[in-house]
């Protein structure tokens, strides 16, 4: 599908969404079922072990930055099995942990890590999770990440109810006042038991479904980044490293690659990140797009941020698109206190 294509089926989508539409498909439902049948098979076939349990990183980061009287930033995490950081043993080597350790290393301040994602989650989850989020009005987080999307592919929920759900997530917690950021739906075409011609279906599913969530959390005032190739090439070419022991989830190595691409947007929502890499960059293909083009863009590459521009322009909303580079997180990442505070 060209990205012209795709940017066509996340405007439906998202505007479906966003007026109660739900007769969308992705890729057809015959072909979701077909791919929903492959996927159960191939989570039974690898089997998850021991690796249900997923370590609990919530704690304080960055103990050597505290200052008295500077309150420490505020991140939370939400989503399904990606966000809680599933298919890893360590505490320090999920998703989680890896943006809390790396955000305090560029603010120079202690950051507080909640996570609130659930293994399984869909999207509609996400109004649960936005409520424990919000429950106390003193602790709004400064940024919150979302990662969801995967599941809802696998359990045909519409894209449109889908996106829905994102949208209003992203609204609720903006007009709290957190700082969003949402990692798109992963490409499932890369489970490694998943065959042909099932894994290009689960891709196109997949990028249809990061395309249509990028408008829709944009909308809101969220930014996005996309997971879906940054999980492709790299996922595909080294199956056996970056997913786990199950091979449907990351392993510790995936889930640092995902933190690194998805750090220096957690950073430029809280001003954090040098103002030189905030200007497009021609030169990388940077630049302003109407919301539907670059939402189609960012599906098809990986680490590709889109956040909102214009209002409006002459095909309506613009958003814009970077292609930051990626910056490893710290590998000496202070010890957390598994205690929120």
């Amino acid at each position: 599908m060209t990205s012209m294509s795709r940017a066509r089926v996340a405007r439906r989508i998202a505007a479906g969404a966003a007026y109660g539409g739900g007769g969308i498909g992705l890729a057809g439902a015959a072909a979701v079922g077909l791919l929903l049948a492959e996927v159960q098979l191939a989570r039974r076939h690898v089997g998850n072990g021991s690796l249900n349990h997923v370590p609990s990183a919530e704690g304080r980061y960055g103990h050597g930055y505290d200052v008295p009287g500077e309150p420490p930033l505020r991140l939370t995490m939400l989503g399904d099995s990606t966000a809680a950081g599933q298919g890893v043993h360590r505490a320090g080597q999920t998703p989680g942990a890896l943006l809390a350790s790396g955000l305090s290393a560029v603010a120079e301040r202690p950051v507080v890590l909640r996570n609130v994602a659930l293994p399984g989650a869909q999207s509609d989850d996400l109004d649960r999770q936005v409520a424990l989020t919000l429950a106390d009005p003193a602790q709004v987080p400064d940024v919150c990440v979302i990662m969801i999307g995967a599941n809802d592919v696998t359990h045909r929920m519409p894209p449109t109810r889908s996106v829905r759900h994102l949208s209003s997530a992203v609204r609720r917690l903006r007009t709290a006042g957190a700082e969003v950021v949402v990692a798109t739906c992963p490409d499932l075409g890369t489970i490694e038991p998943v065959q042909q011609p099932l894994r290009w279906l689960a891709r196109r599913a997949s990028r249809q479904l990061a395309a249509a969530q990028t408008i829709g959390a944009v909308e809101q005032g969220g930014r996005t980044v996309s997971l879906g190739d940054l999980l492709g090439p790299e996922f595909a070419a080294n199956p056996r490293e970056l997913f786990g022991p199950d091979h449907y989830h990351p392993s510790a190595e995936g889930y640092a690659t995902a933190a690194m691409a998805i750090l220096p947007t957690v950073c430029a929502t809280l001003g954090l990140w040098p103002a030189e890499e905030e200007r497009p960059d021609a030169s990388r293909r940077e630049g302003f797009l109407p919301v539907a083009r670059a939402a189609a863009e960012a599906a098809s590459e990986a680490g590709t941020e889109v956040t909102a521009a214009m209002p409006t322009g002459p095909r309506g909303p613009w958003a814009l698109l970077k292609r930051r580079r990626r910056r490893r997180v710290p590998e000496t990442s202070p010890t957390p206190i598994h205690t929120p505070g």
